[in-house]
Formats: C-alpha cells, structure tokens, sequence
C-alpha cells in the first residue's frame, strides 16, 4: 500500500506486483491481506527502506492507521532495528513501542485492546524481485509459512 493513491488500486488497497512499486520518499512499501477471515500466519508484508525505526515507523503507521484505525502498541524485534525508543508520536497520537530480542522477522500493530496485525517485515537490503515475492506469498489468504519459511524460499537473508 502507498500513501499515493494515484499508484494504489482502491480496491483492497494492494500494491501491483511488478516494478513499479513507489518508490518516492516517504512511499510506504506496504501489503496487506485483504480478506476478512485473517487466517493466515501474516496479516500483510512491509519493506521498509532503512533500519533507522523512528524513520520507518511513522509511515507504516499513518499508511496502516488509513486502512484498519488507529495503532496504538507497536511491537518489534529489536535485534533488526537502530535505536528503538519505547514511544513515539505519530499523527497526534502516541504509540507505545515494545520490543523484544527475538528475531522472527515480524512487526506487530496492536488496534485496540486485543486486535493485532502481524506483518512480514522484509530486510531492507533485499533484492526488488525477491521483496515482492516474499511480500506476495505473506498476504496469501490461509498461508502458514513463517517469516523464515518465506525468506529461505524467496531467497532473503533475514534481517536479525
């Protein structure tokens, strides 16, 4: 999903596969899975483009916060970032950020008091080809393979 609407479908809001994925500063490389039931081992994919959290993170959340309301929790493995703060501000609001050395690949949004988003979060450094298919095969409704199961068939080195 791209914060620029003029390069995202409306229906379902997901990137096109291909090449031309936004790339302007501040785009959000962003999937999320659009169906209903949410069965699946992720909820969506994210390739952020630095490891630079305080940079990266108020994107995701303004470009998720459009789509599903309001993130209020944010929890992550800090082994794959620079510097993680325990809050930041984005849009007005504070999102608490939890962190935990655990290298599996993911990023939770939290929405309320128990509903949370998990999504694949693709290594910066990965190959073009292989981040859209890592991020293709992490919406798929009902997919079970985790975040290394993915990379190790997309070919990614994981980034913890």
């Amino acid at each position: 999903m791209s914060v620029d609407p003029s390069t995202t479908p409306s229906a379902g809001r997901l990137l096109p596969d291909g090449n031309d994925w936004p790339r302007a500063p501040g785009a959000v490389v962003l999937r999320l899975e659009t169906t209903a039931s949410r069965l699946g081992a992720h909820d969506g994919a994210w390739w952020p483009r630095s490891r630079d959290v305080v940079a990266e993170l108020p994107a995701l959340i303004t470009a998720v916060t459009e789509s599903v309301g309001p993130i209020e929790r944010v929890g992550l493995d800090a082994a794959a970032w620079d510097e993680v703060p325990g809050r930041m501000t984005v849009d007005d609001r504070v999102v608490h950020i939890d962190w935990f050395p655990v290298g599996d690949d993911t990023v939770i949004l939290t929405r309320g008091y128990h509903d949370h988003f998990v999504l694949l979060v693709v290594p910066p450094d990965a190959d073009p080809a292989a981040a859209q298919a890592a991020m293709a095969a992490a919406v798929l409704a009902g997919a079970s393979d985790s975040a290394r199961q993915i990379f190790v068939k997309t070919g990614i080195t994981s980034a913890a």
